[in-house]
């Protein structure tokens, strides 16, 4: 299998490199670029791969940059820190990606996903379908959520919401007066209607929104812990491989 891996850093590039040759010996890496620039100058005088592992930000853009100057139809496996619209189209359009640091199971599951892909002619599609996502000047997210009560119904802003959490399969919205609010979306449901900007999902038990952070501690083995204004007595813990990505989100 030859694959062409496109990331800016190269750390990462070397470690992807040596997960892909621990999980198959047999794969051939056929290059390693750094750029938007590099990239269409490699497909440009070069055969493509079976398949590509592709950074979503480059050191010179969007790695979609490269669609729109090239014809791929590679099937391709996209890596990220964290890009809240890509995940989302990605989601849409069943392409992979895996976010960072990159787990070697994850990359193997990828690696057997990429072959159920029955035609480059569906690859190609899916490409398009994502970039257009991507492109879109916006997304609406959810401002506002409707509750029933009694016979009738209230209104619960989400600016209002300091953390969400799950218990017994039950989704709670923690509101800034100290109330407490089950909705029946799911914890899934709601990081996808919610602004990633100012939710984030620390692990599966809970969302907690940028404006309510009190505080933040090393924890042990890499993890860290959250403290929220007003709950000090609940503590939130964030996996040490989630890390690097709740700081980058914190980091903007």
């Amino acid at each position: 299998m030859k694959i062409l891996i496109i990331e800016d850093e190269q750390r990462n590039a070397k470690r992807l490199q040596n997960l892909l040759l621990e999980i198959n010996p047999e794969i051939n890496v056929v290059g390693i670029l750094e750029s938007v620039a590099d990239s269409v100058e490699w497909f440009a005088s070069n055969d493509e791969p079976d398949l590509i592992l592709m950074d979503v930000r480059l050191a010179d853009g969007l790695c979609f940059e490269i669609f729109s100057a090239c014809t791929i139809t590679a099937p391709v496996i996209f890596t990220t820190a964290y890009d809240e619209y890509a995940i989302r189209a990605f989601k849409v359009n069943s392409i992979d990606y895996l976010l960072k640091p990159i787990d070697k199971l994850e990359l193997a599951n990828a690696l057997t996903k990429y072959k159920q892909i029955s035609t480059q002619h569906q690859t190609g599609e899916m490409i398009n379908n994502l970039v257009e996502i991507i492109k879109k000047p916006g997304t609406v997210f959810r401002s506002r959520f409707l509750i029933p009560i009694h016979d009738g119904y209230k209104t619960i802003n989400v600016s209002d919401i300091v953390y969400i959490f799950s218990e017994f399969k039950v989704s709670n919205l923690v509101l800034e007066n100290g109330d407490v609010q089950a909705i029946t979306f799911t914890m899934d449901e709601l990081e996808d209607q919610l602004d990633p900007s100012v939710f984030f999902r620390a692990n599966r038990q809970h969302l907690i929104s940028i404006n309510s952070i009190k505080s933040i501690h090393n924890f042990f083995n890499g993890k860290l812990k959250v403290i929220i204004n007003g709950q000090e007595e609940v503590e939130i813990f964030i996996s040490r491989e989630k890390s690097a990505m709740f700081k980058q989100w914190l980091d903007r």
